[in-house]
């Protein structure tokens, strides 16, 4: 699957004229490998593994691009980092981050935009730009809870 990812990124890429280089390809695919949210320094280790010269700007440079261009997401409440599968079109985030194992989800709430840009509205606010992180606990915690 990061294969393919990999591909359909590097042709986005190259349909809007961003540079997606050796490194910045590197840290977007040792992102879509993790299944939770992912930290820049985490990245980094990771990284140094194959880019011994790499430094924390290196990696601060790649996630400011990879942001931009709408591959990966910032958890605000960890500032951590986790990767979007279908960038290429302008969605609203909502995350549901599970406190036990760390694990999220990115979902599309139907009409939870629209109520937050008309509620918004009333008070003569714009929105630029909405993330919403809903922590809880995830099924399989839930169900350690009650196991036990």
């Amino acid at each position: 699957m990061t294969h393919s990812i990999l591909t359909k990124a590097r042709a986005y890429c190259e349909q809007r004229g961003a540079r997606f280089t050796p490194l910045r390809e590197k840290v977007y695919a040792l992102m879509l490998e993790k299944h939770g949210p992912v930290g820049a320094y985490e990245l980094l280790d990771e990284l140094k593994e194959t880019e011994t010269g790499a430094k924390p700007p290196t990696v601060y440079r790649a996630l400011d691009f990879l942001l931009d261009i709408g591959f990966i997401h910032r958890l605000e409440s960890s500032n951590a980092f986790v990767a979007c599968h279908h960038f290429g079109c302008a969605h609203p985030v909502q995350f549901l981050i599970c406190d036990s194992c760390g694990f999220v989800t990115e979902i599309q709430s139907e009409g939870l935009e629209e109520t937050l840009t008309a509620q918004a509205s009333q008070h003569g606010f714009k929105i630029s730009k909405q993330t919403i992180e809903a922590h809880g606990l995830c099924a399989e915690c839930q169900q350690d809870i009650k196991g036990h």
